[in-house]
């Protein structure tokens, strides 16, 4: 892929202070003081530049050096760029008011998706792509799952994460909202009804609620919802693993609902 230069500000040499600098964004703290993420990857740093985020910063390794890069990168291996983004400031309150509306117009059909507390860095960055792929309008994050600009998961999203919105809320105010504006709130149970025989025909729009990778949903949040799902293993009486990775059975829920 040939990255588009044209909007690049980048730099033939790092200082020791620009150094400890970037190396510094690999922590979360690092990144909310200065209000910055990075990417790396010539297709990851092309989708930033394509996109409507700001690209404060770039770093060539032809530029600045395969040492330089391998002092600031958080790969295994140095990247070819390495790109510098503002943090975007995403609030539910444009969302919430447009539910109604969706609703009573049916116009939009819109299908979000809510995370309780989903922790792993490459699950959150799987089901970012996975939501790219199925349209996902966007995406709710209870604030103790993890950072949707920690780099594995900025890595693991490949892009996707600069066309969908992540917003960290508390999702009870989430879900009755979808409940208020009279759209259904899904939820994958162990105990939950099989995808495949009770997923209503026209089921293409609600809210549907991942729950973590040890706990699933919490209590607090199951009384909430309005409709539980059961991805059904197969055969039904067979002995298999104990649950699905939580990214894989996002995937397979949206395509149901997109099917």
């Amino acid at each position: 892929m040939t990255l588009n230069r044209a909007n690049w500000y980048y730099m033939a040499s790092l200082s020791a202070n620009q150094i400890k600098y970037l190396r510094s964004l690999s922590q979360k703290k690092f990144r909310d003081e200065y209000g910055v993420f990075v990417a790396e990857g010539e297709k990851i740093v092309d989708e930033a530049l394509r996109s409507d985020y700001k690209v404060k910063e770039v770093y060539y390794e032809k530029e600045i050096g395969r040492d330089a890069m391998s002092r600031i990168t958080n790969l295994s291996s140095p990247s070819p760029v390495f790109a510098v983004i503002e943090k975007p400031n995403f609030s539910p309150d444009k969302i919430f008011d447009s539910l109604s509306n969706a609703q009573v117009t049916g116009v939009s059909k819109p299908l979000f998706l809510a995370l309780d507390g989903v922790k792993d860095p490459g699950n959150l960055g799987t089901i970012i792509r996975v939501a790219d792929w199925f349209g996902i309008d966007a995406i709710f994050a209870a604030p103790g799952s993890v950072e949707v600009y920690n780099p594995k998961v900025v890595q693991a999203t490949m892009g996707a994460i600069f066309r969908k919105q992540v917003i960290y809320t508390d999702l009870a105010d989430v879900c009755r909202k979808f409940s208020t504006a009279g759209l259904p709130v899904y939820g994958t149970f162990l105990d939950g009804k099989n995808l495949y025989e009770n997923l209503p025909s026209d089921a293409k729009h609600g809210l549907v609620v991942m729950g973590s990778e040890s706990f699933g949903i919490s209590p607090a949040l199951e009384s909430l919802i309005t409709n539980k799902l059961l991805i059904p293993p197969y055969p039904a009486d067979a002995l298999t693993s104990e649950s699905l990775n939580v990214a894989i059975a996002t995937a397979i829920i949206c395509a149901e609902f997109r099917r």
